[in-house]
């Protein structure tokens, strides 16, 4: 590791930027470096704007892919670096309005049926039935879930905010399953995390979560492009559909703003079925053949 890197990586933990955020901000700009061939220290403004450009016009990349290289770059240039320069003129690009893909309860029980390990399982149920994020699921401690109180305690999830969420009775008879079965194959000293990784001290990683989402979403034979975080957004759409209001879903999802909740109006099929076309309430011109 050369000492610019450490010393970006240093930077960023002291400015309170999560591991996942750090890890991807360091990739950026090694790209950004491998791009020209040169250590970022000898490149400057014009070269970071040919790159965005790059990214544009070559790569096509994502706004969102767009936007977090901006943000590794002017963190690089103005915190580490101490560079004086205006780089507030490199605009983020708007982000594209793309609905979630949402599976519908049928889908959701087929999917949970064709996962094989009963970790995944507990993992993946966790996600859908409190509406988590992976790295927040993989980061709950034994002592986080509350069966007195019937909540999950988050800690620090995005945006830093703890919050707490329903405990799923249900969840909790799997979770008990789950945990008597880890602790009769547990070698080492018990670990604080509820689903620890090979090291003790460290949660699972989510790369197995992934995989394991892939297989059951094709045991279960299901077309719709299917991730962990299909079951945040399955979650929050089912709830809204069942009645909840929008600021309970919030709430409980943890998003700063009730807009960036209010997408779900768009996907809620509830919503939509139970709303009557105007066309319906029109009188039926002559010779039209109305519905029996």
């Amino acid at each position: 590791m050369t000492p610019l890197r450490q010393r970006m990586i240093d930077d960023m933990t002291l400015h309170g930027l999560k591991p996942n955020t750090i890890k991807a901000y360091v990739e950026c700009v090694a790209r950004f470096a491998q791009h020209f061939g040169k250590s970022p220290a000898l490149l400057g403004t014009a070269e970071i704007r040919s790159y965005l450009l790059y990214l544009t016009r070559d790569r096509h990349v994502a706004s969102s892919t767009y936007n977090q290289a901006l943000c590794a770059l002017k963190f690089l240039y103005r915190i580490t670096l101490r560079k004086a320069w205006d780089l507030d003129g490199l605009a983020r690009t708007r982000r594209q309005t793309k609905l979630p893909v949402v599976l519908s309860l049928d889908e959701v029980t087929r999917f949970f049926a064709a996962i094989t390990g009963l970790r995944h399982r507990a993992i993946l149920m966790t996600a859908y039935s409190a509406g988590l994020r992976i790295s927040e699921v993989l980061g709950l401690r034994v002592d986080d879930i509350d069966s007195q109180r019937m909540v999950i305690r988050i800690r620090q999830g995005k945006g830093s905010k703890d919050r707490y969420v329903m405990l799923s009775p249900r969840l909790l008879t799997l979770l008990r399953e789950y945990w008597k079965a880890h602790r009769r194959h547990q070698l080492g000293p018990p670990s604080p995390w509820l689903f620890p990784g090979s090291v003790p001290d460290r949660p699972l990683s989510d790369k197995p979560v992934y995989e394991a989402c892939k297989a059951a979403c094709r045991a279960a034979g299901l077309e719709k492009h299917v991730t962990v975080h299909t079951l945040r957004h399955s979650f929050a759409t089912h709830l809204l559909e069942a009645g909840t209001d929008l600021r309970t879903i919030q709430i409980l999802l943890g998003h700063r703003s009730l807009n960036t909740t209010a997408r779900y109006l768009h996907v809620a099929a509830a919503a939509s079925q139970s709303t009557r076309s105007p066309l319906d309430r029109l009188g039926a011109p002559s010779g039209e053949v109305t519905p029996s």
